[in-house]
């Protein structure tokens, strides 16, 4: 079931009202990345508020989920003891068929699966699980055992859109939806529930002399691929392999509305042919109506099959950020406050840090108005504009500090560094340009750190180092006022900063590197966001999205730092003798970093303390990947670029996804620009050029493999009119099977012409199938990150030892020994829709 943006609200206020000292607490299962952190510290001031009793599980990874699923979930079960509750899943299971993951698909003696367990089910990543979205309803499921018709259906779930009539507390996995599902899914919501509905092929009746063509697709040929679950090292049921010998990893269970999808293809039975010295036996009318049926059945089957299957095959890619979806709910029950905002804002700033956007993982070439606007193109800007109107409605101008704001420089577009006064801990607006960490190091290795700034002047060459000293010269800079710390440059240059920006940066192709100046009825348009804790600290939400990223993949207590030249050390120790290969004790790391991160959201004292943390991160994706390219590590593919770390000072540093990723995204946009500057190969389209990077892990002896796609930004007007284009398309269809159903129809009803009605009923179902193809190049998911599917693929088709247990689809773990054969088969599919 799927709950509409306009009843945000709905679950959450029958919990309040359903709330007592005696009732469960909620269950709140979270993944490891800034924006579910984000969501999760506003989910629980709302539950404090109202003094509901909760408990956060932190979820490293799809064994986690297991995991939790069997010791947490499933004795919430009434079946087993429990007394149902609320479980809630912040990033969490979006791709698979939960229902199976938490153990709720084996009914109970009552018949309800749940058992009384209702799972809330809020994330940023698609393509959705089907199941999860247009099902999950067991109130549903067991009306339709018993009553054996669809006319037993609830009336508060209408196709698995939740009314306003519904009324929580009987269980099921509820998914919230950002508005993309009513919009967007209205096809494969059709196609879905026809699915559900429609009757087997057995249940039509049987007909003596026909066995024709009784194989069908599945209802679910559709949910193959992103429904599966995690891929092991070897099959648990295979418990005598020895640990030097890992055998190839089991299928991921796939899930389906109404059955299972056939492991081999579909195949043709043969036709029962009677003796030829007896003549064919008659038939009656009423074994030509069940024919009839059996072959209409079948090709809605296979329509609808064909539109669940080309949803899944569009790719990776993100929709609204969470803590911008939990902050709309604090927004609904009138509980918005400055805390929650900042929480929402610093979510939905995380994303371009590890190139979320919504063509995937990936880099975005095309440009955008400036400053930290780097997501969503379109629908990132049209969120941050509501944050922004948000930030001066909760912090509106002091009229007795305007003439001192207008003295500072601040309605000027001044970069602001400290609080107004002892107490200010307001939000505000600030022209925040696309350096790192600006406040906290000086402007050089702000600059000299900016991914933005290091693509488009070939920071990692002599050359553009140049070129970024020439920058500077121009501007009136002199390296000694930007090699100190920023806060003690002097004040004119700081105030005149960004308008040498505007003036100069285009001359190097840094369009976007600050925010444009204000124009008519654009105001602050690209501005980004600032919170001061008085006198203690002023932060930019990028800043804190960029330290508390740090903590998470580095760890704030798990190593110490001394120079930056040094390694840090994970641990404490010889790691080979602490770490299982599966991972374990790595998942249990990340979860004690996920605390610390967790903390250090709301202490500003424990921020600043690791903010020497993030430098050192920036300053190994700098040296690294100046190091690859320079060495010409990067090998060009035919699908793809790759390029590899498995040597270097800080390859320790590498062995978490989200480093990885950043250092990719680093490297990949360099590559792109390159190919833009010399070929360009990086057109209007805004696509990049999709990259491989894998990380040695030789305390495991694997390799971390991240797959980050092309990128680019979603063009809303051409997708609008090639929605208009498929629209007239499927008139021109419909008016064509109209047509062939009247004729059918005739031909029936005469007598001896069966076997041209099954004829022209196979040609119609070829004719169909060639205009479903036609339409592939107008697919809405072009340009998005085709990793996951490809990964899939290989895995299936090689015996490469692959563990998939990342909710991120395009990172995989593959054994040491069997990388080349893995990236060998890769580079044979297609990774960017």
């Amino acid at each position: 079931m799927y709950l509409p943006r306009t009843l945000v609200s709905l679950l959450y206020q029958h919990l309040v009202k359903s709330h007592h000292p005696l009732s469960p607490a909620v269950l709140i299962l979270t993944a490891l990345d800034p924006d579910a952190l984000c969501a999760c510290r506003i989910l629980t001031a709302l539950l404090k508020r109202d003094y509901i009793a909760h408990k956060i599980e932190p979820i490293a990874g799809y064994a986690d989920l297991e995991r939790a699923g069997e010791t947490m979930v499933q004795p919430m079960r009434i079946q087993q003891g429990g007394s149902g509750g609320v479980v809630v899943c912040l990033g969490v299971g979006g791709l698979v068929d939960m229902s199976h993951t938490l153990g709720l698909d084996v009914a109970g003696l009552n018949g309800n699966p749940s058992g009384g367990i209702e799972v809330w089910l809020i994330d940023a990543r698609r393509p959705w699980n089907l199941g999860n979205v247009f099902a999950g309803d067991p109130v549903e499921v067991m009306l339709k055992e018993a009553g054996g018709d669809a006319q037993s259906r609830r009336t508060e779930v209408d196709n698995g859109q939740i009314q306003p009539s519904y009324r929580p507390g009987t269980g099921g996995i509820i998914v919230y939806d950002d508005g993309d599902i009513d919009e967007d899914l209205a096809a494969e919501r059709e196609a879905y529930c026809a699915l559900t509905d429609m009757p087997d092929i057995d249940e039509l009746g049987d007909e003596s002399g026909d066995s024709g063509e009784d194989s069908d697709v599945s209802a679910s040929s559709g949910g193959q691929r992103m429904s599966k679950k995690r891929k092991s090292w070897s099959d648990q049921g295979d418990a005598d392999d020895s640990e030097d010998e890992i055998s190839r990893p089991r299928q991921r269970r796939r899930s389906s509305p109404s059955g299972s999808i056939p492991s081999s293809p579909n195949r043709r039975l043969p036709r029962s042919v009677s003796p030829p010295s007896q003549p064919p036996p008659p038939r009656n009318d009423d074994q030509i109506t069940i024919r009839s049926r059996r072959r209409e059945v079948r090709k809605l089957r296979r329509k609808y099959s064909t539109v669940l299957q080309k949803y899944y095959d569009l790719g990776t890619s993100y929709s609204e950020p969470i803590s911008s979806l939990l902050y709309s709910l604090a927004e609904d029950l009138g509980r918005e406050d400055n805390d929650l905002l900042w929480h929402a804002i610093v979510g939905v700033s995380s994303l371009e840090l590890y190139g979320r956007s919504m063509t995937g993982v990936g880099i975005s070439t095309a440009l955008d108005v400036g400053g930290s606007a780097g997501w969503g193109g379109e629908r990132g800007e049209r969120i941050r504009q509501v944050l922004r109107d948000e930030v001066r409605r909760l912090n509106p101008p002091d009229p007795n500090d305007t003439t001192r704001e207008n003295a500072r420089g601040e309605s000027s577009g001044v970069i602001p560094t400290t609080a107004r006064s002892p107490t200010d801990n307001s939000i505000r607006l600030s022209p925040e340009p696309r350096f790192l960490l600006i406040r906290h190091w000086s402007l050089y290795d702000s600059m000299l750190h900016s991914p933005y700034l290091s693509s488009r002047l070939h920071i990692w060459s002599e050359v553009g180092r140049k070129r970024l000293h020439k920058l500077l010269a121009k501007m009136g800079v002199s390296l000694t006022q930007c090699k100190q710390s920023y806060t003690h440059m002097d004040m004119d240059l700081k105030r005149g900063l960004r308008q040498r920006l505007l003036t100069y940066a285009p001359m190097y192709g840094l369009d976007g590197l600050v925010p444009p100046a204000a124009a008519a009825g654009r105001g602050r348009e690209g501005w980004g966001f600032v919170r001061s804790w008085g006198w203690k600290a002023c932060l930019s939400a990028v800043d804190v999205g960029v330290i508390v990223g740090a903590i998470l993949e580095v760890g704030k207590s798990s190593g110490t730092y001394s120079e930056p030249s040094k390694n840090w050390d994970h641990g404490g120790g010889e790691q080979t003798q602490h770490v299982d290969n599966d991972g374990k004790m790595e998942g249990e790391e990340w979860v004690r970093r996920f605390w610390e991160a967790y903390d250090a959201l709301e202490n500003i004292e424990a921020l600043k303390h690791a903010l020497p943390i993030a430098q050192h991160l920036h300053r190994a994706i700098l040296r690294t990947g100046t190091s690859i390219i320079e060495k010409r590590q990067i090998r060009h593919l035919r699908a793809f670029r790759m390029a590899v770390v498995k040597e270097g000072p800080d390859v320790a540093l590498f062995t978490h996804p989200g480093a990885l990723t950043k250092l990719a995204l680093w490297v990949g946009e360099a590559i792109a620009e390159q190919e833009r500057e010399q070929r360009g190969t990086v057109g209007k389209s805004g696509r990049g050029t999709p990259l491989v990077m894998a990380g040695l892990n030789e305390a495991r002896g694997v390799y971390i493999v991240v797959g980050t796609g092309g990128g680019g930004v979603i063009d809303f007007a051409a997708r609008t009119e090639r929605k208009g284009r498929l629209e007239k398309k499927a008139k021109v269809r419909e008016a064509k099977q109209a047509e062939k159903e009247r004729k059918r129809r005739i031909r029936v009803e005469r007598a001896g012409e069966e076997v041209e009605v099954a004829e022209e009923s196979e040609e119609d179902e070829e004719e169909d199938d060639s205009d479903d193809n036609d339409d592939d190049d107008e697919q809405p998911g072009y340009g998005r990150n085709r990793f996951g599917l490809a990964f899939q693929d290989v895995v299936d088709e090689t015996n490469a030892r692959v563990r998939v247990d990342s909710f991120e689809s395009c990172v995989v773990e593959v054994k040491k020994e069997d990388l080349s054969g893995f990236l060998e088969a890769l580079s044979m599919k297609a990774v960017v829709g």
